[in-house]
């Protein structure tokens, strides 16, 4: 309980990672007890000069928006989960950066862990009441699909119900977007073992008192 209100960066791969935030948010709620998190999502563009691998982006990130806390996202694409964290260890080691800091590592990509709630699919898709089955892969399949960025734009675009053109023009981007604005519990993901690792990194950090380090 030594802090009221937590702030985190997250050094992440891609713009729409920052969805991540939302979720680290509630697990900081549910398993750490922290009521009240801001997160920022580090972004280089506006440099002059992009960091060029992760070490120099750890360092960067926590000299532009400084932190309570650090967490580095990396998909686990094809890789095994335990490669990502030890990839991030050995940068953040390297990096010798006096914060605690927790690796984010869905497997595949992060739309894994969005593709759950059907009633934040249907809303974001801006037709929520919409009938048409969306054939989402089961929470417990959703790690092995090839590409859930995929299976989500096609549940989006099913939702969505449109046709012809107006299909054509649906913005999944933006819809995507919205699906964190309309998810409140994300406890369903416990069924994933990527997201239990993510929440066994909290609770470590919180049972070792916010110490520096890397929770993995």
């Amino acid at each position: 309980n030594r802090m009221k209100v937590i702030r985190h960066t997250l050094v992440s791969e891609g713009s729409t990672d920052a969805n991540l935030i939302p979720i680290i948010d509630w697990t900081l709620k549910h398993v750490a007890g922290v009521p009240l998190s801001e997160g920022v999502r580090a972004d280089f563009w506006r440099l002059p000069e992009r960091p060029a691998n992760i070490t120099a982006r750890l360092l960067k990130a926590v000299e532009i928006f400084p932190c309570e806390v650090l967490f580095v996202h990396r998909d686990a694409d094809a890789e095994l989960p335990q490669a990502r964290f030890d990839e991030i260890c050995r940068a953040f080691d390297k990096a010798d950066i006096k914060l605690p800091a927790l690796a984010v590592v869905p497997v595949r990509m992060l739309e894994a862990w969005l593709c759950f709630n059907e009633d934040a699919i249907r809303k974001a898709s801006g037709n929520p009441n919409g009938k048409t089955p969306l054939n989402l892969p089961t929470l417990r399949r959703v790690e092995s699909r090839s590409d859930p960025k995929k299976d989500l734009k096609e549940a989006l675009l099913t939702a969505s119900e449109l046709s012809g053109r107006r299909r054509k023009k649906f913005d999944t981007a933006a819809a995507f977007w919205r699906i964190v604005d309309f998810i409140e519990d994300y406890s369903p993901l416990r069924e994933l073992p990527s997201f239990l690792a993510f929440e066994h990194s909290i609770r470590s950090l919180k049972d070792n008192d916010w110490k520096a380090g890397f929770y993995g």
